[in-house]
């Protein structure tokens, strides 16, 4: 698509754009030369040519005497309130689709800054080899667009065009798609259009109308999406990270925030100009409001806009199912876990607003843990430091064997219990409010806030680092045996056709079937601390966990046991 937000590099020098319609006067500031005033180009931008300019030139602008860098830069110099730079071109896109379908998707979150002892992108293509071994087959990227300072969950950015300058360049970045894609991996971004962080946007300095006094978020002012240049904004970051980094897909943050009635125009303009890039990309939502529309598909099975969501429900009926917590938004899953749990992995949706059960379970990304899940507790604190082993096993078997996109949160794979609390890098008045919120929002839901790591602390981030020295073939075996059980029992299912799913309760026991087109997947789980018995006898081929016992016609599970099989059609 022709973009109108950023420099635009060419042989002969670069054409320098800067959308300022509260600005009278904008100049392009160089090193080493005077302002060069920028003409006005109608609608609000303001241009200047710049013959010479060549990849690695340094620029930002003035507003009056203010420097401001270019909220479109492709890359940064000192930070976010710095220099801006021309980016050298990228190589051309090699993926017209992602490596594999997304139904065969067994998806890892990673942390660019903790994934790794160094936390770059050049280190994590090092590690690559190890999600092939383990059966995962993509990787979904936590946010990397530039942030204030060298510490941050990613949520904070302010350049959402410029990779994180701590991370590595652009090159990196491209280096490290490319090499998982040699790998037959695929790889998702995470992307942030609801919010910019609260240090070093300049945005309302000269560009008020990008927000909305008047609809108000858990960050302040919306993002004024009901502005088609707003819009466009955004939609030409999405398809950037598509078409120059080659990403196979992203995933949207929160887009229960934006401000109607423009939200709804953005998330269905991003799809298309997504899919003319790249027709199968994997677009997933996080959306509290579980809108089934953004998940239909069209006769062929095909997602017509958006390709799953993340499904908070099917994690907290997981969650209170295992732990036993009830406070906060655990308590309506609290009332009846079973219940909710056998809704939500057989139809995707408790809370529905339209009913989900119409959808294919790959319209669906399940998980036990996440950044948010994990990171939003006051310690940081994962399943495997508070639960017992035979409960982490359980939650791990129906999370593979279930049909529905399963996700797991870096070093979950080997059950490792390493915290992932909130870190950032903030200074002065802002890093003292940021200490006070999270004491205040976690003293109603959980008990314990005054132990909180201090997010501000490099510690705390450093506490996060994966130690992959844990990562051995000992802990990594029931991991790898579950995805090599997927790859055999419900791969070849979900690519036949969906035909529907139920599910029923026997005392403790719960049963799903889903059926294909090629066969019906049964799963049969006792999420109780007791023995539980059920008039059914599964096929012998399949898999299990924890204590079964085939007897005739029966099943008698143990406590914290399940067993999955394949019905044939």
């Amino acid at each position: 698509m022709t973009t109108r937000f950023g420099p635009l590099p060419g042989p002969e020098g670069a054409l320098f754009r800067l959308w300022a319609p509260d600005a009278q006067v904008v100049s392009l500031a160089l090193p080493d030369r005077d302002p060069i005033a920028m003409r006005a180009a109608g609608e609000g931008f303001f241009e200047a040519t710049v013959p010479g300019a060549q990849a690695g030139q340094r620029y930002r602008f003035l507003i009056g005497d203010e420097p401001v860098p270019d909220p479109a830069s492709r890359q940064q110099e000192g930070d976010v309130g710095g220099w801006s730079r021309l980016r050298a071109d990228l190589p051309p896109m090699r993926q017209t689709a992602p490596p594999r379908p997304w139904h065969e998707v067994v998806l890892a979150e990673l942390h660019v800054g903790t994934a790794t002892p160094q936390g770059d992108f050049e280190a994590l293509i090092e590690r690559l080899d190890h999600y092939v071994a383990c059966g995962i087959t993509a990787i979904e990227l936590m946010p990397v667009a530039d942030f204030p300072g060298r510490r941050n969950w990613g949520y904070d950015g302010v350049l959402p065009f410029a990779p994180e300058e701590s991370y590595g360049s652009p090159a990196a970045l491209r280096a490290l798609v490319d090499a998982a894609h040699a790998r037959g991996l695929g790889v998702m971004l995470d992307v942030v259009y609801n919010h910019f962080g609260p240090h070093g946007n300049f945005l309302p300095l000269y560009a008020k109308r990008f927000f909305n006094e008047a609809h108000r978020t858990p960050w302040g002012a919306a993002i004024a999406l009901e502005q088609p240049l707003v819009r466009r904004f955004f939609v030409e970051n999405a398809v950037m990270w598509l078409s120059e980094y080659d990403f196979d897909g992203l995933r949207l943050d929160a887009v229960h925030a934006f401000a109607p009635p423009g939200g709804d125009l953005l998330l269905a303009e991003i799809a298309a100009a997504c899919r003319a890039v790249k027709p199968d990309a994997w677009l997933v939502l996080e959306n509290d409001h579980n809108a089934t529309r953004w998940l239909e598909r069209d006769g062929s099975g095909r997602p017509r806009l958006y390709t799953a969501q993340w499904n908070d429900d099917a994690h907290h009926a997981l969650h209170v199912t295992t732990t036993g917590e009830s406070s906060g938004y655990y308590a309506e899953f609290a009332e009846d876990p079973a219940a909710a749990l056998g809704v939500t992995l057989a139809e995707g949706f408790l809370r529905q607003g339209a009913s989900s059960a119409h959808l294919p379970p790959e319209a669906f990304v399940h998980f036990a843990q996440n950044h948010d899940q994990i990171g939003n507790r006051p310690l940081g604190d994962r399943l495997a430091g508070g639960i017992a082993a035979e409960r982490l096993a359980f939650l791990r078997f129906v999370l593979l064997l279930s049909p529905a996109v399963p996700m797991i949160f870096q070093g979950e794979e080997a059950g490792l219990d390493t915290p992932f609390p909130f870190f950032c890098d903030f200074s002065g008045e802002l890093a003292e409010a940021v200490r006070e919120g999270r004491a205040r929002e976690f003293s109603a839901f959980f008990a314990g806030a005054s132990e909180l790591p201090d997010p501000l602390d490099p510690q705390t981030m450093q506490a996060a680092k994966i130690p992959w020295e844990r990562m051995t073939p000992e802990a990594l075996a029931p991991f790898r045996k579950l995805t090599a059980q997927r790859r055999r029992m419900v791969w070849p299912l979900l690519a036949s056709g969906y035909r529907g799913g139920e599910w029923r309760q026997e005392v403790s026991l719960l049963l799903w079937r889903w059926r294909f087109a090629a066969g019906t997947l049964c799963l049969l789980a006792n999420p109780d601390a007791l023995p539980g018995e059920m008039s059914i006898q599964p096929r012998q081929d399949g898999a299990s966990v924890g204590a079964a016992v085939f007897d005739g016609s029966h099943t008698r599970l143990g406590p914290w046991s399940a067993c999955a099989w394949v019905e044939p059609a």
